[in-house]
């Protein structure tokens, strides 16, 4: 499998012959004053993004009050053959697909079928959620702000029920489980299945006659061909192999529409006219203004965010902003929309690979009001080398483990290598971890490399110890305190877990200075309850793993948050 860096060299594929080749369609407003030089910035930065982040292809959309300003492929959908992507080829939006879910809710108050206040349980009895705290609404769901964990809807284990950990209303912490909850209430409340009402009261209406409201085996023909790591059963670095991704079906609500470009200009448009479609108001205005409400902080999201209802509401150079991201098996999504400036954005890549395209469409969004407002295009950002390490002093040092072996981290020039048994060995930041690093070699590509201090200095001031699965380094001089035992039992729960499900794959939990780490970076701390704990990845995280069917010294399976994974010997 090549990767888009030796694409793009084969052939004399390269400077204006690629430009070219990557740019399939264009529309302009009809004032296409500066449309040039955005063309041109856009076709400048894209390119570079393709090949810094090894993505095969891009759709765009730009859009402002006056219509579409820009429709855009770039790149490649068929990676072996070389095919550029087409313009009518359908991406899996993932969970923008919350905004038109969301808008269907606020039709239904607005119709007087739905009470946003009134408890879910109201509507659905018969969800294995039970709440200790106050009754969780149907508004706590559409805010991700329910307490619940991201887990399945319906546990594997049908004794198993879902309990908010914190009063609902409190914390923002994204849960999907919530928006297929929101999925069955509107097939409740409409009468038909979510596909039919999301046509019907989202597509038809802005004329999105290409785009599905569901994501099937059926519409294969028309999906554009995509991506995922080669393989999926560890971290993937950010120029690894790709391989063709399966199809799969999605008809929840927590992300199941596919769309073209263009028709995502029309949604765009919508939400730049504040609800209002070519035929009239998609929702009402006092609709419309709760949907797009700040109702609670979404630092998920970064700084200064706060999430509508299937929106994420903030500011951009001082803007109202509306925006969201989407990421399926094999997709990945952003939309953006600049509400004071009248501008929107959408971008979609035919890849999974960890990451979302937001950085194109912040800059197209900053690009669009620039014309429009005739001052300078915004600089060019700059081109990212994957093996750039931002203080990378820090982390440089001798580090030691129980047994006496080093491990000694070189800083020069922005990198930092690992001196191994092998030689020099590049440490590559990993997307997703922060203080993390993928080890260039092929000894090593089970875990990443994570840097490790007693407290979270590790973000800043100097490293205090390196941990790659279950061994630990300490710096040199550094006291780190060792567990005196393990916990009885605890020997039976390392190990690589596995669903074949697309969405989950696999797991490998390991023991290290005793405690217990998902997939050798998150740590695990018990729940008060044998054999469940909770992973830590935040403050106060909501996810829980339990481990199930002990013998042989082994847990055979874990459940993750209610879902199934399976014990595999590969290790």
């Amino acid at each position: 499998m090549l990767n888009r860096r030796e694409i793009l060299t084969m052939g004399g594929i390269a400077g204006l012959a690629l430009s070219r080749r990557l740019w399939v369609a264009d529309a302009a407003a009809a004032d296409a004053s500066g449309h040039d030089a955005l063309a041109q910035a856009l076709d400048a930065f894209v390119a570079q993004y393709l090949d810094d982040w090894n993505v095969p292809g891009l759709t765009l959309a730009l859009v402002d009050r006056s219509g579409v300003r820009r429709l855009a492929t770039y790149g490649v959908e068929r990676l072996d053959l070389e095919l550029p992507l087409e313009a009518n080829r359908l991406f899996q939006i993932g969970s923008i697909s919350k905004s038109f879910v969301a808008l269907c809710l606020m039709q239904l108050r607005d119709e007087g079928k739905l009470d946003l206040a009134a408890p879910i349980a109201h509507y659905l009895p018969w969800l294995r959620i039970d709440s200790t705290f106050e009754p969780l609404t149907v508004h706590h769901l559409m805010t991700h702000s329910a307490g619940l964990p991201d887990g399945a809807l319906w546990p594997v284990d049908a004794s198993v029920r879902h309990r908010p950990r914190i009063p609902p209303g409190q914390q923002f912490h994204y849960c999907n489980m919530g928006w297929q909850a929101l999925g069955d209430l509107i097939e409740l409340l409409d009468g038909r299945l979510l596909g039919a009402s999301l046509r019907a009261r989202i597509l038809e209406p802005l004329g999105m006659r290409d785009t599905s409201p569901i994501t099937d085996f059926g519409m294969r023909a028309r999906l554009a061909t995509s991506y995922w790591p080669k393989f999926g059963d560890r971290p993937y670095a950010r120029d690894g192999l790709l391989s063709e991704a399966p199809s799969i079906i999605a008809t929840d609500g927590a992300g199941c529409v596919s769309s073209t470009a263009a028709d995502m200009a029309r949604y765009l448009k919508m939400l730049i006219d504040g609800g209002l479609g070519p035929t009239g108001p998609l929702v009402s205005a006092d609709g419309f203004a709760r949907f797009s409400a700040p109702h609670i902080p979404a630092g998920e999201f970064g700084a200064g965010a706060r999430y509508g209802y299937g929106i994420v509401v903030d500011q951009l150079d001082g803007h109202r902003r509306l925006r969201h991201t989407g990421g399926m098996v094999s997709f990945a999504s952003a939309l953006e929309v600049d509400l004071d400036g009248g501008f929107g954005v959408f971008v979609s890549v035919n890849a999974m690979q960890g990451f979302r395209p937001t950085a194109v469409a912040e800059y197209a969004l900053r690009s669009m009001r620039a014309v429009a407002e005739h001052t300078p295009m915004p600089a060019l950002p700059p081109s990212i080398d994957p093996l750039t390490v931002f203080s990378a002093e820090r982390f440089e040092g001798r580090f030691v483990d129980v047994d006496g072996e080093v491990l000694e981290i070189r800083a020069a020039d922005d990198r930092l290598v690992w001196w191994s048994e092998y030689g020099p060995l590049p440490l590559e930041p990993a997307i997703d971890a922060p203080n993390a690093f993928h080890i260039h070699h092929a000894s090593y590509t089970r875990f990443l490399l994570v840097a490790q201090s007693r407290d979270d200095s590790a973000s800043r001031g100097a490293v205090e110890a390196f941990a790659w699965g279950e061994r630990l380094w300490v710096r040199q001089g550094v006291s780190w305190p060792r567990p005196s035992s393990v916990p009885d039992g605890w020997g039976a729960f390392p190990g690589h877990y596995r669903n074949e499900d697309p969405w989950i794959g696999s797991a490998r939990v390991v023991l290290r200075a005793g405690r217990l780490w998902w997939n050798g970076v998150v740590p695990m701390d018990p729940a008060g309850e044998s054999g469940v704990f909770y992973l830590r990845d935040a403050e106060q995280s909501l996810e829980w793993v339990r481990f199930r069917d002990i013998g042989g010294g082994k847990a055979h399976r874990l459940e993750l948050s209610g879902v199934s994974l399976a014990r595999v010997s590969t290790d």
